[in-house]
């Protein structure tokens, strides 16, 4: 995949590969969803599908988050997968505890906390990624801390990977909440993004969010789907070792 993919707003813009781009950034402007939010952010409206995906309303944007840091691990002997349920369907992914314990430990933490619960998808850029986690819910947001834990050098970002999303000022190996799952065969990225995991089951459901509609977010790129895509919940399970 060449050409330029850009995320919000434009000064946030991170170079990477063959003049790909993929960010989170820090910055505040106001949301395009919170034109289309419900007085009740969990109500669904299973009266209409698009697609494989059911319409539901758009939650409201939560504004700037202020959690601190948190000092959990993870044991490396144990199994952890978290289950984002969405109106398209659910999706599995895998913690990537022995790589990436400190973003491993991070993610889990913010699935514990109910964090993810009624936060969407943001971007979808087909053959390439999809990307949420924001509690603004337009690449804007964070939970108000970073982690720094730099992927392995031979990480590649091939299909069904699961990293976090940066700002092009961040070190490598940066993360809040924001998480990007690949999509494309063919994705050329520099192992800048934090390693989270990759997805274990549910990849209709990450097919279709990767071929929702889409049209132009703040900045124009047409990445932003037209009907929301929003994680209802996220849960975490915990397998122990066969030793345990």
């Amino acid at each position: 995949l060449q050409g330029r993919l850009k995320d919000y707003p434009v000064h946030c813009l991170a170079a990477a590969g063959m003049a790909l781009m993929l960010s989170a950034c820090g910055a505040t402007h106001t949301s395009v969803l919170s034109t289309r939010q419900a007085s009740n952010p969990r109500a669904a409206t299973a009266s209409r599908r698009n697609g494989s995906c059911h319409t539901v309303a758009a939650p409201q944007p939560r504004g700037p988050q202020h959690l601190p840091r948190p000092t959990g691990r993870l044991s490396p002997s144990n199994t952890y997968t978290v289950d984002l349920h969405t109106n398209c369907g659910s999706i599995e992914i895998r913690l990537a505890v022995g790589r990436a314990p400190l973003i491993a430990a991070s993610f889990a933490h913010l699935v514990g906390i109910g964090f993810y619960n009624d936060l969407t998808f943001h971007r979808v850029v087909p053959g390439f990624v999809i990307q949420g986690g924001d509690p603004n819910g337009d690449g804007s947001g964070g939970p108000g801390y970073t982690v720094v834990e730099p992927p392995p050098r031979s990480l590649r970002y091939t299909v069904g990977i699961v990293a976090m999303a940066k700002t092009a000022s961040d070190p490598a190996g940066t993360a809040g909440s924001q998480f990007f799952i690949v999509t494309g065969g063919r994705v050329d990225l520099p192992p800048v993004y934090a390693l989270l995991g990759k997805v274990v089951g549910g990849w209709k459901t990450v097919m279709a969010i990767s071929h929702v509609h889409t049209g132009p977010g703040p900045t124009g790129e047409e990445s932003r789907p037209t009907t929301p895509i929003v994680i209802s919940s996220a849960t975490l399970t915990v397998t122990p070792s066969a030793g345990s």
